[in-house]
């Protein structure tokens, strides 16, 4: 592992850094020494507000040392600025061009862990269509990790974005994506096979 290794992980719609998900993903880099090196931003925001916060984020870390992590909505995020940066990045579940579906999401939601409060309007669709990156410049950039029992998205559909990217597919499971503590080190593997390869 590199001594300055960086892992910016990116949770999904409504969710937070309180997530079962990203709370897991901090203990494991506890474990491996790397508490000071994990950054889970609260992701608040409309989608190009976000992106300028989250851009000027990775501005400020270590760009050779440093890889994504994206589940559901973030995993468009991370595509977005994988793509941009040049980083490694692994999607959990991603969501694969939601300008598509959003309408169904127009109005107000509440944030599975706080009082905050989302408003999806017609702006914040067009912000998340002017995110889209297809076809990807960095295909190999990326390690898609999906199952198919996820009851929210079609798993389809990230097979077929990233079909030159390396897959990972696994059976039933939900969109919380079951047992992904266990893939934390395969992740880890991936983002530092990603960063050597780039610093050779």
């Amino acid at each position: 592992m590199t001594s300055d290794f960086h892992i910016l992980y990116l949770h999904g719609f409504l969710s937070a850094p309180q997530s079962k998900k990203a709370q897991q993903t901090i203990a494991y880099c506890d474990q491996k020494g790397m508490a000071d090196r994990i950054h889970v931003p609260a992701l608040m925001q409309g989608p190009a507000a976000t992106i300028h916060e989250l851009s000027e984020l990775i501005k400020s870390l270590p760009r050779d040392s440093l890889g994504l992590i994206g589940s559901s909505l973030g995993g468009y995020y991370a595509t977005y600025l994988a793509e941009s940066f040049n980083l490694p990045a692994v999607l959990i579940n991603p969501a694969v061009g939601p300008f598509q579906s959003w309408e169904s999401h127009l109005g107000e939601h509440n944030n599975y862990y706080s009082d905050h409060v989302h408003v999806v309007t017609p702006r914040y669709i067009e912000e998340l269509q002017s995110l889209e990156r297809n076809p990807l410049q960095y295909p190999a950039n990326f390690m898609v990790m999906v199952q198919t029992g996820d009851e929210t998205l079609d798993y389809r559909e990230a097979v077929s974005k990233f079909s030159d990217s390396r897959l990972v597919i696994r059976e039933n499971g939900d969109h919380s994506y079951q047992g992904y503590d266990r893939e934390l080190p395969a992740i880890e593997a991936f983002l530092l096979s990603r960063i050597n390869d780039s610093a050779r």
